[in-house]
């Protein structure tokens, strides 16, 4: 079986390319992972105006999906780019919020990229909430498991209209994760208001957690991509001996190895996008993680001493790739889902 993006799809992915690389994101990419989300709030602008948030939104919220399809194309770009920010947890959060009083209350917002979301699941740290303007608590919801009373989602403590309308709400401490420009916060989830519950809330929890692994796994097949296209221009460059260490068969090997894990992983993602079968999105997602985990290996050992530094932009795919390994499940939680 062969999947293929049509005209409209190619289309939509050469303008988001486009789009990112007149944004210069290496330099918005450094100043989010600072704490400065002017940049990149402006970039996130740009991109809820192509339409991309809406990917995930029903048309009767002022959305054009949910599309996954079209979903997964668009966060393979946001990876080749790095795209700082709650991308996934932006288009995952439509999920959560299904009921019509939610749907109707925060779908749009969404949609048009005014809101800014996060999520959190049973206490772990939700990413970037120090940039949010909606912060999501689930509670014994995820993977099904909650119980004969099933879960809980609720807008994390101090949440209120101003936030709603874009204003900035302090919460725990932000720590990093391997990637500098992925700030993680421990949302405090408890007395906030309750926007459901129940075993429809256990529900929506699975289905959000498949979204983000879709846009998870297209965001690291999009990372692969770039190390392997700035890794194949480098080793044209260097020179050994006097030739260019490309020549090098080894070097080949490595390059060709990459080319392959990244190529294997392409089919399962928008195979996976078609179906939103939750087995099928952990194949793709452990796939298309560790192709590009084996990728950006290959590109540090490359580049040499070179790729070590912060300063090189090469950095900012390399920790990307290591931290979506495990973002939104392991790669052994994905593999026993699979099995399961």
């Amino acid at each position: 079986m062969r999947f293929l993006l049509d005209d409209e799809q190619r289309a939509f992915a050469h303008s988001l390319d486009a789009l990112l690389t007149a944004a210069d994101t290496p330099s918005v990419v450094r100043s989010w992972s600072a704490g400065d989300h002017t940049a990149g709030r402006a970039l996130w602008s740009r991109i809820a105006d192509a339409g991309v948030f809406a990917l995930a939104v029903p048309e009767a919220y002022e959305g054009v999906g949910p599309l996954p399809v079209e979903l997964a194309v668009a966060f393979v770009e946001l990876g080749r780019h790095a795209v700082p920010g709650p991308l996934v947890e932006t288009v995952a959060a439509p999920a959560l919020l299904t009921e019509p009083g939610l749907a109707k209350r925060f779908l749009p917002g969404l949609a048009s990229g005014e809101t800014i979301a996060t999520v959190a699941l049973n206490g772990s740290y939700a990413l970037d909430g120090d940039a949010a303007t909606l912060y999501l608590a689930v509670e014994g919801g995820e993977d099904g498991e909650g119980g004969k009373d099933g879960g809980e989602l609720r807008l994390a403590q101090g949440h209120g209209q101003g936030q709603e309308q874009g204003q900035r709400q302090e919460h725990g401490p932000v720590r990093t994760s391997m990637d500098p420009a992925r700030r993680l916060t421990r949302l405090q989830e408890d007395g906030g208001e309750l926007l459901a519950a129940g075993p429809q809330v256990t529900a929506a929890a699975a289905h959000s957690l498949t979204w983000a692994r879709l846009a998870t796994a297209a965001q690291a097949l999009g990372v692969g991509l770039t190390l392997l296209d700035r890794t194949v221009a480098y080793v044209k460059q260097r020179s050994q001996f006097g030739v260019p260490i490309g020549s090098f068969q080894a070097v080949k090997h490595r390059l060709a190895d990459a080319k392959v894990a990244l190529e294997f992983a392409r089919p399962l993602l928008f195979g996976a996008a078609l179906t939103m079968d939750p087995a099928d999105v952990a194949a793709a997602k452990v796939t298309a993680c560790e192709a590009a985990y084996t990728t950006a290996r290959t590109a540090l050992q490359l580049h040499g001493a070179i790729g070590y530094t912060a300063e090189y932009d090469l950095s900012l795919w390399l920790t990307k790739a290591r931290a979506l390994r495990t973002a939104w499940g392991t790669p052994g939680e994905c593999r026993e889902l699979v099995l399961r």
